[in-house]
């Protein structure tokens, strides 16, 4: 199986730029400089406490940068009014919850919340974009289950739905993967490179990376270490700097793309 072709998009969309952050004396992001291009898919890799959710959290402007400047169609992020920021970029977190007696389709009308004014109704063009993002994300048939009965990967697609319904332009989701088997994991996928979404996603998974993304950033201690298409960026000696793993790395197929055969520890090599 190989992922889409690489697609490709005009104006100016979210973008870093060299932006740096810190927490608790901790340097988390140092200059960090991500251009997604729009409608692709790109994915951001990295180690555990590389940065990955701290750049996400910026993008979206939960966290303020302590340096550089995040900007959204050239106008600085933070100056960008609440509600319009809310409706062009979605986040998908890797944890959801609540305790409130929600149903599927509750909690996927809340991406409506940005369309709509306090208090008012929900119009036709609400619910439409709520049943499109639930038979887009295979959960049509479970509109009406409870919250609190869904499994982890049922509740992560649920928070995708949410975004769907959002109907955004940018899409940012931290590890959407997690709690999902393989057959759900390559179907988000194929959903996510589908969706012609400027999408930048946090993936452990090097191969899923290699086979659905257009663009692949790599981050080590808060920096960029690598950036670029999939069959450049994942290499042996990336994958032994970075991960401290020994890997073979083939392109098997006529595009190329990399696949990447895990041998061992970096510190095992004799």
């Amino acid at each position: 199986m190989t992922g889409p072709p690489t697609r490709a998009g005009g104006g100016t969309g979210l973008r870093a730029d060299r932006v740096s952050r810190t927490a608790g004396g901790a340097l988390l992001l140092d200059g960090v400089t991500i251009a997604p291009r729009p409608g692709t898919l790109t994915g951001l890799l990295g180690p555990n406490g590389s940065g990955k959710s701290t750049l996400l959290r910026v993008l979206s402007g939960v966290l303020a940068p302590d340096a550089g400047v995040v900007t959204l169609d050239g106008a600085p992020l933070g100056a960008v009014p609440r509600r319009t920021r809310a409706r062009r970029v979605a986040v998908v977190a890797q944890h959801a919850d609540t305790q409130v007696d929600l149903t599927v389709a509750d909690a996927v009308r809340l991406g409506r919340v940005p369309h709509r004014r306090a208090w008012s109704p929900a119009t036709a063009a609400d619910e439409e974009a709520v049943r499109s993002a639930l038979a887009r994300t295979g959960l049509a048939d479970r509109a009406h289950r409870a919250w609190s009965t869904l499994s982890g990967g049922e509740r992560q697609r649920v928070q995708i739905a949410r975004a769907l319904a959002q109907e955004p332009r940018e899409l940012l989701l931290d590890e959407p993967t997690n709690h999902l088997d393989v057959q759900h994991q390559l179907e988000l996928l194929s959903l996510l490179a589908g969706l012609r979404l400027t999408s930048v996603l946090a993936l452990h998974d090097l191969n899923l990376a290699a086979m659905y993304c257009d663009h692949l950033v790599v981050l080590r201690e808060g920096r960029v270490v690598a950036a670029g298409p999939a069959a450049e960026v994942l290499t042996e000696r990336l994958v032994a700097d970075v991960y401290g793993v020994r890997a073979t790395v083939t392109r098997p197929g006529p595009d190329g793309r990399p696949h990447v055969r895990f041998l061992g520890p970096a510190s095992a090599d004799g």
